[in-house]
Protein backbone atom coordinates (compact mmCIF):
# COMPACT_ATOMS: atom_id res chain seq x y z
CA UNK A 1 0.00 0.00 0.00
CA UNK A 2 2.91 2.34 0.88
CA UNK A 3 3.60 4.90 -2.46
CA UNK A 4 0.44 3.95 -4.32
CA UNK A 5 -2.27 6.90 -4.57
CA UNK A 6 -5.52 6.30 -2.63
CA UNK A 7 -8.67 6.50 -4.13
CA UNK A 8 -10.44 9.76 -2.73
CA UNK A 9 -13.04 9.41 -0.09
CA UNK A 10 -16.14 9.16 -1.75
CA UNK A 11 -18.75 11.82 -0.78
CA UNK A 12 -20.99 9.12 1.54
CA UNK A 13 -18.48 8.65 4.00
CA UNK A 14 -16.79 12.32 4.46
CA UNK A 15 -18.58 13.01 7.51
CA UNK A 16 -16.82 9.83 9.36
CA UNK A 17 -13.27 11.13 8.65
CA UNK A 18 -12.72 12.44 11.59
CA UNK A 19 -15.72 10.99 13.52
CA UNK A 20 -14.51 9.82 16.85
CA UNK A 21 -17.63 7.21 17.15
CA UNK A 22 -20.36 6.11 14.71
CA UNK A 23 -23.48 4.27 15.49
CA UNK A 24 -23.48 0.68 13.30
CA UNK A 25 -26.80 -0.30 12.77
CA UNK A 26 -27.04 -4.31 12.15
CA UNK A 27 -30.19 -5.87 11.53
CA UNK A 28 -31.83 -9.59 13.40
CA UNK A 29 -33.44 -12.29 11.61
CA UNK A 30 -36.73 -10.55 11.63
CA UNK A 31 -35.21 -7.27 10.48
CA UNK A 32 -34.82 -5.02 13.88
CA UNK A 33 -32.17 -2.88 13.92
CA UNK A 34 -30.10 -2.98 16.28
CA UNK A 35 -27.19 0.28 17.03
CA UNK A 36 -24.16 -0.25 18.85
CA UNK A 37 -21.31 2.61 19.16
CA UNK A 38 -18.00 1.66 16.83
CA UNK A 39 -14.76 3.15 15.92
CA UNK A 40 -14.59 3.54 12.19
CA UNK A 41 -11.27 3.88 10.20
CA UNK A 42 -11.91 5.96 6.38
CA UNK A 43 -10.12 5.13 3.79
CA UNK A 44 -11.07 5.92 0.35
CA UNK A 45 -14.46 4.65 -0.77
CA UNK A 46 -14.59 2.15 2.37
CA UNK A 47 -13.67 2.18 6.24
CA UNK A 48 -13.26 -0.13 8.69
CA UNK A 49 -14.48 -1.28 12.63
CA UNK A 50 -13.38 -4.48 14.31
CA UNK A 51 -15.47 -6.12 17.16
CA UNK A 52 -15.25 -8.74 19.73
CA UNK A 53 -15.61 -12.48 17.57
CA UNK A 54 -18.40 -13.30 20.92
CA UNK A 55 -19.91 -10.07 20.14
CA UNK A 56 -23.64 -9.97 19.11
CA UNK A 57 -23.44 -8.01 16.24
CA UNK A 58 -20.99 -10.54 14.41
CA UNK A 59 -23.92 -13.41 14.31
CA UNK A 60 -26.64 -10.56 13.04
CA UNK A 61 -23.71 -9.50 10.27
CA UNK A 62 -22.88 -12.88 9.63
CA UNK A 63 -27.19 -13.26 9.09
CA UNK A 64 -27.21 -10.17 7.33
CA UNK A 65 -24.25 -8.05 5.73
CA UNK A 66 -27.10 -4.90 5.18
CA UNK A 67 -26.04 -1.97 7.86
CA UNK A 68 -26.60 1.83 8.76
CA UNK A 69 -24.16 3.70 10.31
CA UNK A 70 -24.49 7.52 11.26
CA UNK A 71 -22.01 9.56 12.83
CA UNK A 72 -22.52 9.91 16.69
CA UNK A 73 -21.83 10.53 20.37
CA UNK A 74 -19.93 8.06 22.15
CA UNK A 75 -22.36 6.41 23.64
CA UNK A 76 -24.27 6.06 20.37
CA UNK A 77 -26.75 9.07 20.04
CA UNK A 78 -26.48 9.97 16.15
CA UNK A 79 -25.08 13.61 15.70
CA UNK A 80 -25.76 13.32 11.44
CA UNK A 81 -27.76 10.69 9.00
CA UNK A 82 -26.84 7.51 8.30
CA UNK A 83 -25.93 6.10 5.40
CA UNK A 84 -26.86 2.49 4.23
CA UNK A 85 -23.85 0.23 3.86
CA UNK A 86 -22.54 -3.29 3.56
CA UNK A 87 -20.43 -5.22 5.94
CA UNK A 88 -17.92 -7.50 4.80
CA UNK A 89 -16.00 -9.53 7.42
CA UNK A 90 -12.34 -9.82 6.61
CA UNK A 91 -10.80 -12.80 6.51
CA UNK A 92 -8.31 -13.07 9.86
CA UNK A 93 -4.53 -12.54 9.24
CA UNK A 94 -4.83 -11.78 5.98
CA UNK A 95 -2.99 -8.16 5.05
CA UNK A 96 -6.38 -6.68 4.42
CA UNK A 97 -7.36 -7.63 8.36
CA UNK A 98 -3.61 -5.91 9.14
CA UNK A 99 -4.48 -3.31 7.46
CA UNK A 100 -7.24 -2.27 9.00
CA UNK A 101 -6.02 -3.07 12.61
CA UNK A 102 -2.95 -0.58 11.64
CA UNK A 103 -5.53 2.34 10.27
CA UNK A 104 -7.41 1.28 13.72
CA UNK A 105 -4.62 2.10 15.91
CA UNK A 106 -3.41 5.19 13.91
CA UNK A 107 -6.76 7.07 14.51
CA UNK A 108 -7.34 5.60 18.04
CA UNK A 109 -3.98 5.10 19.60
CA UNK A 110 -4.35 4.08 23.12
CA UNK A 111 -8.37 2.44 22.54
CA UNK A 112 -7.26 0.33 19.71
CA UNK A 113 -3.71 0.62 20.53
CA UNK A 114 -3.65 -0.93 24.03
CA UNK A 115 -7.30 -1.23 25.18
CA UNK A 116 -9.35 -3.11 22.52
CA UNK A 117 -6.69 -5.81 22.00
CA UNK A 118 -6.10 -6.25 25.52
CA UNK A 119 -9.91 -6.28 26.32
CA UNK A 120 -10.24 -8.76 23.86
CA UNK A 121 -7.05 -11.32 25.09
CA UNK A 122 -9.07 -11.31 28.78
CA UNK A 123 -12.48 -12.09 27.21
CA UNK A 124 -10.17 -14.68 24.90
CA UNK A 125 -12.34 -13.98 21.82
CA UNK A 126 -10.77 -13.20 18.18
CA UNK A 127 -11.04 -9.74 17.22
CA UNK A 128 -13.08 -9.76 13.88
CA UNK A 129 -12.26 -6.80 11.36
CA UNK A 130 -14.97 -5.44 8.79
CA UNK A 131 -14.89 -3.48 5.65
CA UNK A 132 -18.16 -1.35 5.29
CA UNK A 133 -18.84 0.21 1.79
CA UNK A 134 -22.07 2.39 1.04
CA UNK A 135 -24.50 0.59 -0.59
CA UNK A 136 -25.98 1.98 -4.14
CA UNK A 137 -29.24 2.29 -2.20
CA UNK A 138 -31.29 0.75 0.15
CA UNK A 139 -32.92 -2.54 -0.73
CA UNK A 140 -36.88 -2.58 -1.02
CA UNK A 141 -38.42 -4.37 1.89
Amino acid sequence: MEGMNTPSTSPELTPFIKQWAVLLTSHKRDGTGVGTPVNIAVEGDHAYFRTPGRAWKAKRLRNNPEVEIAPSTVRGAPTGPEIHARARLLDHGSDEDKHAALLLRKKYPLTHGVFVPLSHKVMRTQTLHYEVRPAEEKPQD
